[in-house]
């Protein structure tokens, strides 16, 4: 049972890591808000409760490896990387600029990242081969890959999906960010994927479902697939795209939107807010 104070530490986190993408994105500039967003507490929990990493040892073998399938969220990863120490915080001024470390999406070049994503529905596939490396060399470590939900149509998926079954790599842990929003409408109408979980089931992983906003569930469903022998496990993390922000969440247009002068500083007042609330 998780106690109520590392359940508000991890809520206090999740806000940080928010406000750092917010100043990330700054005025208007276009900025994947809504799917960094939804992921806020699953960072929080990965890199601040769940998992071996350290600044001070980033290539340390027995580290547990995270890999953003969804590359395009990268500024929450970095948001998690830079509170960790692994780069300078005046980084996070300079994200996409030519003479600044962070890249758009995921790049080997940027400490403490596993792997180069962007390229929708490749992430698993690398993760597997990571987890089964991982195995080969009797290391304890192990590998959490995050997909998004509208990446469920990419093929890749399902071949990697089906491949980490047969090779019962219980090492590896997938999340999907179940938002329901892609960059071009509701992932119901691009690409219906119904029954996820009993898909997902079907394929031989061991299934969860939770809010992806409450960590205590985020950490409750992390013990239970590292329980789990014999099969990979899948956190379907039901979240709302653009989470903490009100004129953000849910809206489609803060996939990859612009804020003005206005929104912005509204975006930061209702932060401060949720951190009042904490």
């Amino acid at each position: 049972m998780v106690s109520e104070s590392t359940v508000k530490e991890m809520k206090s986190v999740a806000l940080r890591l928010r406000r750092s993408v917010l100043e990330m994105i700054g005025v208007n500039a276009a900025g994947h808000l809504g799917g960094s967003f939804s992921l806020a507490e699953t960072m929080a929990v990965l890199y601040f409760y769940r998992m071996n990493v350290s600044a001070s040892k980033p290539n340390d073998p027995g580290r547990d490896r995270l890999l953003l399938s969804k590359g395009h969220a990268a500024l929450i990863q970095y948001a998690a990387l830079c509170e960790k120490g692994f780069f300078p915080k005046e980084e996070l001024k300079r994200v996409k600029a030519l003479d600044g470390l962070l890249q758009g999406h995921p790049d080997l070049s940027i400490p403490g990242i596993e792997a180069v994503t962007g390229s929708l529905g490749q992430g698993l596939s690398i993760g597997l081969g990571m987890a089964l490396a991982l195995r080969l060399d009797k290391s304890p470590a192990r590998v959490f890959v995050i997909i998004g939900d509208g990446e469920q149509s990419e093929g890749q998926i399902w071949e990697a999906s089906q491949a980490a079954a047969v090779y019962k790599a219980d090492n590896l842990t997938a999340f999907i960010d179940w938002n329901k929003l892609q960059a071009t409408g509701p992932a119901k109408e691009v690409f219906d994927i119904p029954d996820l979980g009993e898909k997902w089931k079907a394929f031989g992983w061991e299934v969860f479902t939770v809010n992806g906003h409450d960590p205590a569930a985020i950490i409750g469903a992390l013990e239970q697939a590292q329980a789990v022998k014999g099969k990979p496990q899948v956190i379907i993390l039901d979240t709302v795209k653009g989470k903490g922000v009100s004129f953000a969440e849910g809206n489609v247009a803060y996939h990859n939107g612009i804020m003005d002068e206005a929104a912005y500083e509204k975006a930061l007042g209702e932060l401060d807010s949720a951190k009042a609330g904490i």
